[in-house]
């Protein structure tokens, strides 16, 4: 291979990729990276194998790496956060975001109520509906049941007492644990891919987006490893949450209908989940995924609606305002915020640390997809759309089933704080905690019923875009970045999402697992950092005043 400049990466669209040298076109591993794909799958056994078979051993192990990582490391996820909003923002307002992720004449595959519906789905899924409720519930107890302060930001603003304020308070904080920050990785990781992949005509695999930083090397071992490390964050992150969220529909389930909500329940729901999951990904992002996608969305508005005026509505949109505002004053500060005291230290270690570790991890799977599905756009409004549009739907979501939680805290029979709901949430039964709430709201009967139903129709539907995403988005990167990957591949994979997520299950090894996902975000994010220099040392080799016009036409002049 001949040896090429790395210096300028707007040449890459010029050039010849190797994919004959890196795709096998032959035998059974024929459309893949055969050497990548053996090692993957070698890699998830031994790792499956390790934590299943020895899972004291795997916890202890994982949970001294993640302590390590946590006080060590912790101030370095936080810059690491602050600096991909910062260059979020420098691209949105620069002359960079008149560039398109594509040719110049490149439009949009995707709808936007799709675009942004699929965004929502593979990005967020059925996340805010396992912590939706749980998390501002947390932040709103005073009882410092795990050992540390509840909510350090609303003590230091003086609201000790489980009050309207605190209530505010408490939103405030998981916001900021959902909102823009996280949501920045997840634009810097999709836009790099989108632009070396669609402008550069580079694979849309991992490896291309350190290009203009190692030049053709990224076809040799360290693109190696670059990808199988995404492939591992796809399969692990997922498993993670298929695992542990298949326990809040097996609950769901026992309200409905009866069901035994035991591990035997939960592995069925596991194998139901993949199969579904697989005839999506067979289908291609624009059938299966974008139909799921949308009928997300559209279910979603129901429940909201539900919620939002079945509960205490007036109430509801004043403590959404309040912590909004109070959110978006602060978020900045509250990003930049290192504690002192051991309490509050502990607490920022226990969430905020392991929420931008779990930000970065998932990122190589959500940001590849959200890539797949982003071509025509422009910067300006890849990065506008993914970083606000899906988080104000999150805000609204989480004051509306958080804050109906809230309420009811407020407003019990036997006084503040006896409504049951900080009590599962303190002894971590976060299924039950959801639908508690939800029986606040309707009392039980057939109104509850077609509540709880609604809900689990959307665990369900959340689990399955995320599983079928992932699916794609892996083989995607072990063919070397064809969009369209062989189905053999994704039916393989998506077997071993469902094998992993039930065997560790059944040896009650998530926890472990959970724990290695969150260490695995410390290599990722010296790619996304590589990544960062990559994209903005290729922006500023683009030429000013490109045209980047709404018709060939114009783009012609």
């Amino acid at each position: 291979m001949s040896a090429r400049s790395t210096s300028d990466a707007s040449n890459a669209s010029t050039l010849q990729h190797p994919f004959a040298d890196c795709v096998t076109q032959t035998g059974p591993f024929k459309g893949v990276h055969k050497n990548m794909m053996i090692a993957a799958t070698l890699l998830v056994f031994v790792f499956v194998f390790f934590t299943g078979f020895n899972t004291h051993l795997a916890a202890s192990v994982f949970a001294a790496a993640r302590g390590w990582v946590e006080s060590t490391f912790g101030w370095y996820y936080m810059l690491v956060l602050v600096l991909l909003l910062a260059a979020s923002f420098i691209i949105a307002v620069t002359r960079f975001g008149n560039i398109r992720l594509g040719d110049d004449d490149d439009r949009p595959e995707f709808s936007t109520f799709s675009w942004l519906s699929m965004l929502f789905s593979a990005g967020v899924g059925v996340g805010i509906l396992f912590f939706g409720v749980a998390e501002p519930t947390l932040y709103f107890d005073t009882s410092g049941a795990f050992g540390y302060p509840n909510n350090p930001y609303a003590d230091m603003a003086g609201a000790t007492t489980m009050g309207f304020d605190r209530a505010a308070a408490a939103l405030r904080v998981t916001y900021f644990h959902w909102g823009f920050h996280g949501w920045a990785v997840y634009v810097i990781v999709g836009l790099a891919l989108a632009y070396f992949s669609f402008r550069k005509k580079l694979p849309l695999a991992l490896r291309s987006t350190i290009y203009p930083l190692i030049g053709d090397r990224i076809y040799g071992p360290i693109g190696h490893i670059t990808d199988i490390l995404g492939v591992l964050g796809c399969v692990f992150g997922v498993a993670t949450s298929l695992g542990l969220g298949v326990s809040q529909i097996a609950v769901g389930l026992d309200r409905l209908f009866g069901i035994d909500p035991g591990v035997m329940t939960q592995v069925i729901l596991i194998v139901l989940i993949s199969v579904a999951s697989i005839m999506s990904s067979l289908s291609g992002v624009g059938k299966g995924i974008r139909i799921i996608s949308e009928w997300n969305i559209i279910v979603s508005a129901l429940v909201i609606a539900y919620f939002l005026f079945g509960g205490p509505t007036t109430w509801l949109i004043h403590v959404f305002g309040a912590s909004l505002s109070d959110y978006l004053v602060g978020f900045i500060p509250m990003g930049l915020w290192f504690p002192e005291t051991p309490g509050p230290a502990a607490w920022q270690n226990a969430w905020t640390i392991f929420y931008w570790g779990w930000w970065i991890g998932w990122a190589p799977f959500i940001g590849l997809f959200i890539a797949r599905i982003s071509r025509g756009r422009t910067l300006r409004e890849f990065v506008v759309c993914v970083l606000c549009a899906p988080t104000l739907m999150i805000f609204a979501w989480l004051a509306i089933f958080g804050g109906n939680a809230l309420h009811q805290e407020l407003v019990a029979e036997m006084g503040v704080g006896t409504a049951g709901i900080i009590d599962l949430v303190n002894g971590w039964d976060l299924p039950a905690a959801l639908f508690a709430t939800a029986d606040g709201i309707t009392g039980g009967g057939i109104w509850g019923w077609i509540l709880n139903a609604m809900m689990i129709f959307l665990l369900f539907s959340w689990f399955i875009t995320s599983s079928d995403s992932s699916t794609l988005v892996l083989t995607t990167i072990l063919s070397m970045g064809n969009d369209d990957p062989p189905k053999r591949f994704r039916v393989f994979w998506g077997t071993m999402i469902g094998a992993v997520a039930a065997v560790l299950l059944v040896a009650g090894g998530l926890r472990a697992l959970q724990t290695a996902n969150m260490v695995t975000a410390l290599p990722i994010s010296v790619l996304v950092i590589l990544m960062t220099i990559s994209v903005m040392k290729s922006l500023l080799a683009e030429p000013v005043g490109k045209p980047t016009a709404s018709t060939p036409s114009q783009a012609n002049r």
